[in-house]
């Protein structure tokens, strides 16, 4: 039975929102008013989650489902349907447990789809915004084998796991950054404000200044005057450069050229082969053929170079080659991950050898990043602390020199 969200008002006097279930927009109308209450507006719920779900001009606007949210609602729905639940039921439970109104509204709205004989998958793929097209392949390959409750659970752990590994990266490099910030901002007030004071009070002195506070009153000077036009350039040449990124091959070049950064380079390339093979995993575990999967799997690498190499296996693929063999030919990739292909294929486990390697990519990625991390702190505020120190010195040499001339 399709839902409708509400806008009615009350024998007070005060307006009320909500869903309701009927056959259409008038018996839903015939039920409030039943109630006492005196409809305002009703419409379906489709309609009033497309705001959320991908209507024009509402790109700007949050998805009602965050990378997080998402890994606990599935999980959640995954409890719900391995316990025999049918999909229509627990969406209905999940929907009177939202707390939040537009998550209410978009299960409503697959609730309504459901009931009116869609697949569950196709629901989801009317929510492009909320659900990418590997999470809708994934629900309907579950859904075609009967083992939609196992798919579920699958794909849960597949979004917690990235989101592990995401939560970890951003914490390895959240310290860094603040540290890298705060020593900008120091160094900026100290070179435009406190090193002018200094210069204006040697500024009647006959005697020449030491070669280091020349030197800073000239970065001051230049900072106080240029500054503004200095970053003006740098906005210019970032809005320039993200443009010419947009094309395909120059992205690409871009990409490859990223990966043969010494420690940086390393590390992406271990991300995105471990999304890879997860997702691969995910995919050929839950049924889907492996040309779909193997398609499916290049598109979410983030990195233009290793999914061109993605493309180019899948090609060979097609052709008749052994996964391990085309991924084994593709030297963006790391080694483990053909090797792993290889002995899948060799033993019938593909997806559990895949997801081995994803793992221990993973791990390797947390590793190098948490390294990193370590070595960087202690030298940020060794340069912060050097940099503090010059200019400490640019401004307390003048004052050491005049007091041993007064001497």
């Amino acid at each position: 039975m399709p839902a409708f969200s509400y806008e009615v008002l009350d024998a007070q006097g005060q307006t009320r929102k909500g869903t309701i279930e009927a056959d259409n927009a008038r018996a839903a109308r015939s039920q409030l008013r039943a109630q006492a209450l005196v409809p305002m507006l009703v419409e379906p719920v489709a309609a009033a989650a497309a705001g959320s779900s991908g209507g024009p001009g509402n790109w700007l606007r949050r998805p009602v489902f965050g990378g997080t949210t998402l890994a606990v609602w599935t999980r959640q729905l995954s409890g719900l349907v391995n316990s025999g639940l049918p999909v229509e039921r627990a969406l209905a439970a999940l929907a009177d447990e939202a707390e939040d109104a537009r998550q209410h509204h978009l299960l409503a709205a697959l609730r309504a789809e459901v009931n009116a004989g869609s697949t569950f998958a196709r629901a989801l793929a009317q929510h492009p915004r909320e659900f990418s097209e590997i999470y809708c392949a994934v629900v309907g390959a579950g859904e075609a084998s009967g083992s939609l409750g196992p798919v579920l659970d699958r794909l849960a752990e597949d979004l917690e796991a990235r989101q592990a590994l995401q939560s970890k990266l951003i914490g390895a490099s959240l310290y860094p950054a603040i540290v890298t910030l705060v020593a900008i901002v120091i160094v900026l007030f100290l070179v435009t404000y406190v090193v002018p004071q200094v210069a204006n009070v040697f500024a009647g002195s006959k005697r020449a200044l030491p070669f280091l506070t020349t030197a800073m009153l000239a970065i001051s000077d230049f900072a106080r005057h240029y500054g503004w036009i200095v970053l003006a350039a740098l906005v210019i040449a970032g809005i320039a450069s993200r443009s010419a990124l947009k094309n395909a091959a120059v992205r690409e070049r871009f990409d490859a050229q990223w990966l043969r950064l010494p420690i940086i380079g390393r590390m992406a390339r271990s991300y995105n082969a471990a999304r890879f093979a997860g997702t691969l995993a995910m995919l050929a575990g839950a049924g889907v053929p492996i040309l779909k999967a193997l398609q499916a799997a290049a598109e979410t690498l983030n990195n233009r170079a290793m999914r061109a190499d993605a493309m180019d296996a899948l090609v060979l693929v097609r052709e008749g080659a052994p996964l391990g063999t085309a991924l084994a030919q593709k030297k963006r990739f790391p080694g483990l991950v053909a090797m792993f292909a290889r002995l899948g294929e060799q033993t019938g486990e593909l997806p559990l050898m895949l997801q081995r390697a994803a793992q221990q990519l993973s791990a390797e990625v947390q590793r190098r990043a948490m390294h990193l991390a370590t070595i960087l702190e202690p030298l940020l505020i060794v340069a912060m602390g050097l940099v503090v120190m010059l200019i400490v010195l640019a401004v307390l040499m003048p004052i050491i020199q005049l007091n041993q001339f007064a001497k």
